[in-house]
């Protein structure tokens, strides 16, 4: 690859991670009626007061809140102590007070909340996404969006016919070395994807526990009801409401907190939008502290084009809470190299050397070394505000500015990472072999529909 693609590379991923590439507006009729004037405030309100709000989205947007004309007017939670938080730090960071609101309801009897930032436990986005795709409001949805398919069909669907804004919270999308890596590979130079290896590891026996929360949670200080939503009905828990990550049908724990992000990778460097198959297992083999969603888990997919089944490769994704060896690693094999989002390289480690080519009458294949400039993901899943989140963010708002639909991470892409998880979870609580049934929308375990 020469030097001057190279430079096109980088220089193309970082206007792109500063949602300054916007590239032809693709206005719906509905999102060209919401288009906002350069010089009109952009009101912002918050779904869900979480830490993950609280340590990394809020300081990404107030990176870009005045630049942009932004403001954050109000706040949804539906514990009475994280209202009243959310009214002490946001009055600080913001210098006025915020509309404090119980529920949705009320948050989107507001006309004056143009969009919303939208950070709740992991089985309401697609439901919250919905809601305020439905409200008429532009949205930032962290991920996973969703841990069912019937979630994911309803919370596209209803994005995609109100026509908002929709950034997922999928932030390697905004980062300059992801968008080099896509343009590589799409560009051919890399040669055929013929396995990627993923892993995210940690060693944590406290993560996702909140026990001095949930000895200050009391029933009638929040609304159980609103907070299992379309989950089937089972007793107040305080556990499952702040520690929810631990629980299915809450979270799918490992798969839609760490993999979502990696494997949303696959999809957007191949434009392939679902895993053919998954086999996965997993446990809870050292923290038996009560959840239910594993410590441990490895998974295998096969990628491939629908119109060729010889055409493919596989991804091998594994993770453990229990160890931290490892670290993040994402690396995609070619037969000429590696690209390695970890060190940000591509290289030519296990190339097809000459001598081992000539039994096949072919010629060696080597690429060529070069670095993908851009920013390193850290082992820890919610840093601060961090430069890919900051970006991500600014991303978002720039497109709300301009009544741009066309995102970094726009729906389909939330769809189909959602895919992924749900087939990945099927596969670990079914202990079957799971496929996509596309016409039908359907993740299909062991021949049956999986339910949760």
């Amino acid at each position: 690859m020469s030097r001057i693609s190279r430079r096109d590379f980088i220089k193309q991923a970082s206007l792109a991670s500063a949602g300054l590439m916007i590239g032809g507006m693709g206005f719906s009729t509905k999102s060209y009626a919401r288009i906002i004037g350069s010089n009109d405030r952009i009101n912002v309100g918050v779904v869900g007061y979480s830490d993950r709000f609280r340590s990394s989205l809020l300081p990404c947007f107030l990176n870009h809140r005045e630049k942009l004309n932004f403001d954050m007017v109000a706040v949804s939670d539906l514990w009475s102590m994280r209202r009243e938080a959310a009214q002490e730090n946001l009055t600080r960071r913001l210098g006025h007070a915020v509309t404090l609101c119980r529920n949705n309801d009320e948050l989107y009897a507001d006309k004056n909340i143009d969009a919303v930032i939208i950070s709740t436990a992991d089985f309401q986005h697609a439901f919250h996404a919905r809601e305020a795709a439905e409200a008429g409001r532009h949205i930032y949805c962290e991920k996973p969006f969703a841990e069912t398919m019937s979630d994911n069909v309803e919370g596209r669907r209803a994005v995609e016919n109100a026509g908002v804004v929709f950034q997922m919270g999928s932030q390697r999308r905004s980062g300059p070395n992801y968008h080099a890596a896509n343009e590589f590979i799409r560009s051919g130079r890399f040669g055929d994807i013929v396995m990627c290896e993923m892993t995210w590891n940690v060693n944590q026996p406290g993560r996702w526990r909140r026990p001095q929360e949930v000895e200050q949670l009391r029933e009638q200080d929040i609304d159980w009801r609103r907070f299992i939503a379309n989950r089937p009905y089972e007793d107040y828990d305080p556990r499952k409401y702040l520690e929810y990550r631990l629980f299915w049908p809450y979270s799918s724990g490992i798969p839609g907190q760490w993999m979502a992000h990696q494997i949303d990778t696959v999809h957007w460097f191949t434009g392939l939008h679902y895993p053919r198959s998954v086999v996965a297992n997993g446990g809870i083999y050292l923290w038996k502290d009560g959840r239910t969603n594993y410590d441990t888990m490895t998974a295998v997919f096969e990628y491939g084009p629908e119109d060729d089944p010889t055409k493919g490769f596989q991804v091998q994704y594994a993770s453990r809470f229990t160890n931290e060896a490892g670290g993040v690693k994402e690396i995609y094999y070619s037969n000429g190299g590696e690209l390695n989002l970890d060190t940000n390289m591509v290289t030519s480690n296990g190339y097809l050397r000459a001598r081992d080519a000539r039994a096949m009458g072919m010629q060696e294949n080597k690429l060529e070394e070069f670095k993908l400039e851009g920013f390193q993901v850290e082992t820890g899943a919610n840093t601060g505000g961090d430069p890919l989140t900051s970006a991500h963010m600014l991303n978002w708002m720039q497109c709300v500015r301009d009544g741009n639909v066309n995102t970094n991470a726009p729906v389909e892409a939330a769809y189909d990472h959602s895919v992924a998880c749900i087939m990945v979870t099927a596969a670990m609580r079914t202990k079957q072999y799971v496929e996509f049934d596309k016409e039908h929308q359907a993740v299909i375990a062991g021949g049956k529909v999986f339910q949760y």
